[in-house]
């Protein structure tokens, strides 16, 4: 019996069973599999535990935890929850309740506002509790609803009844609704990480520029990763996280990522947020001009060339702050706001001023990943020049360092202009103290100085500052990477950087001169001696 004819019998067959399924009513065949969550293993709506009318988050949390037992306990081994931070490197104490910005300013004598962003309840000041389980926040990172919100002013906890924010506006901030939030818990989002990553330094897109709320949901010529119709990733897709330990940091980055492609069933304790931990340490065709990119990975970071500008997503980021403007006030008394002609604030009596980009190109630096900060009861030398908060290593010969895309975020701060160093303001808040209520920087340099513990001469300067941020967000599609002209040129991204021959760039005119004219010389020399071959030639 032919070939032919078999699959005939068999196609008969399989279609006779189809036929005589369908006749009798049979649907195994045909029918979808029922509907599935496919972001969890569990549907909390379906716990009685969860139920009922919770009066504060610390309640909810209680229940929580008598699943999820050890969640808690991981969650308060991390930076997350400390807010600090020993950099192994120079035995610096770092972490956000730690350090100075020229942003914000400072944490302490601020935590009441500051802790809206910390994944806990009720830290207002030093009495907080770090060892409590019940403190811990679950739902400001696992919430899918949207509707959960924590306010500034309310130490990490949600409104729990509806309030006017800011006093005064007409504003309302509903309750939130604890018990249909914690049904319908899941994943962490790029909306939930980015409910404070986003909005770091007091607004959106005010600190780094790579991240600001158009991520929560952008297209492909914002962030091919995060491409909300493409690849679609979260943040955890890259900042893969185990026991709640999110990989990642600020305060030791990786400045040249040498391992390479992460692999499955090895064990890898690299940072997997890296390019390279996806990419490898050849990431283009290994052919024609691509085989030329690769040798460029050896003294140039991924994002130098895949991120040509940040804040693309219609978000302007701050790129300076003046608090040295701050405090002036109208006619009759009363603090002002004043807006550029898209409707951004320029000025704040509360903060004083700022500029704001969009579609910046940034900065570029050799970076190593050591970074080195200027703390508090740190000297300054030099009060008239400008002072690094934070320090970034590198160098063209160290062969730890990448040329690195930078975010450069220049400011003017109040300092001790007696002893010489940075200070902590109480700026927020309504007691007669904060600088937001009084406008009087010496009460509140001293009112923050001593939560801080410590001195202050009370004599208040200015002074002028920065800070990097390297860029490794917004992504751009590989078309619109740069091209050799952007930096092979006079003018060009890279004519501060140093240490590193690049071709157009660096081309001397005399040398370039002498080979022209070798090059025309050989030219020439040729043809005539072929001219003369010819002309010689037997007839």
């Amino acid at each position: 019996m032919s070939a032919r004819i078999l699959r005939r019998i068999a196609t008969e067959w399989s279609g006779g069973l189809l036929l005589a399924a369908l006749l009798v009513g049979g649907s195994a065949l045909a029918s979808e599999p029922p509907p599935v969550r496919l972001d969890s293993t569990a549907d909390h709506s379906k716990y009685k535990e969860l139920q009922q009318e919770f009066a504060s988050g610390p309640e909810l949390t209680k229940v929580c935890l008598s699943c999820h037992t050890e969640a808690a306990k991981q969650v308060h081994r991390t930076k997350h929850w400390t807010w600090d931070f020993l950099n192994p490197e120079n035995q610096q104490r770092l972490g956000k309740k730690n350090v100075i910005n020229n942003f914000c300013i400072s944490v302490p004598s601020n935590y009441a506002f500051c802790t809206s962003c910390h994944v806990g309840y009720g830290w207002k000041d030093a009495s907080f509790d770090f060892t409590a389980e019940e403190n811990v926040d679950c739902l400001v990172c696992h919430d899918t609803t949207g509707s959960y919100r924590k306010l500034p002013g309310l130490a990490g906890h949600p409104p729990y009844k509806d309030v006017e924010i800011p006093p005064g506006s007409g504003k309302i901030a509903k309750a939130v609704d604890l018990s249909r939030v914690a049904q319908k818990v899941g994943k962490t989002s790029r909306d939930t990480c980015g409910a404070c990553h986003f909005f770091g330094g007091g607004g959106d897109g005010v600190k780094h520029g790579d991240m600001d709320s158009s991520l929560a949901s952008p297209d492909k010529e914002v962030d091919v990763h995060m491409d909300a119709t493409g690849l679609d990733f979260t943040c955890g897709t890259c900042h893969k996280t185990a026991s709640h330990d999110v990989p990642g940091s600020r305060y030791t980055p990786v400045g040249k990522d040498k391992g390479g492609a992460h692999m499955r069933g090895k064990e890898d304790k690299s940072n997997p947020a890296t390019c390279q931990a996806c990419h490898g340490l050849s990431p283009h065709k290994d052919s024609g001009m691509a085989a030329k990119l690769n040798h460029h990975t050896d003294k140039i970071a991924c994002q130098t060339c895949h991120i040509p500008a940040i804040a693309r997503g219609g978000v302007a980021t701050k790129m300076s702050w003046d608090w040295s403007t701050a405090g002036r006030l109208t006619p009759d008394g009363k603090p002002m706001i004043k807006k550029d002609d898209k409707g951004r604030v320029i000025y704040d009596s509360k903060k004083g001023d700022f500029t704001l980009g969009e579609n910046v190109v940034p900065e570029y630096a050799w970076f190593n990943g050591k970074v080195s900060y200027t703390l508090l009861g740190d000297k300054i030398e030099n009060i008239e020049g400008v002072t690094h908060i934070n320090k970034l290593g590198g160098s063209a010969t160290d062969g730890e360092s990448l040329i690195w895309p930078m975010k450069v975020f220049r400011g003017a701060q109040p300092f001790d202009a007696v002893n010489k160093t940075l200070v902590t303001p109480h700026t927020a808040g309504n007691d007669d103290t904060a600088y937001w209520k009084n406008f009087g920087w010496e009460k509140a340099i001293e009112t923050g100085m001593k939560v801080a513990g410590a001195d202050f001469s009370g004599k208040v300067g200015f002074i002028k500052t920065d800070m990097s941020w390297p860029i490794t967000h917004m992504v751009a599609p590989k078309e619109k990477a740069l091209g050799c002209s952007e930096c092979h040129t006079r003018g060009g991204r890279l004519d501060a950087i140093d240490g590193v021959y690049i071709p157009g760039r660096d081309a001397n005119r005399l040398v370039n001169l002498i080979g022209w004219i070798v090059a025309g010389g050989t030219l020439a020399a040729v043809a005539l001696h072929g001219l003369i071959r010819i002309v010689r030639r037997p007839r």
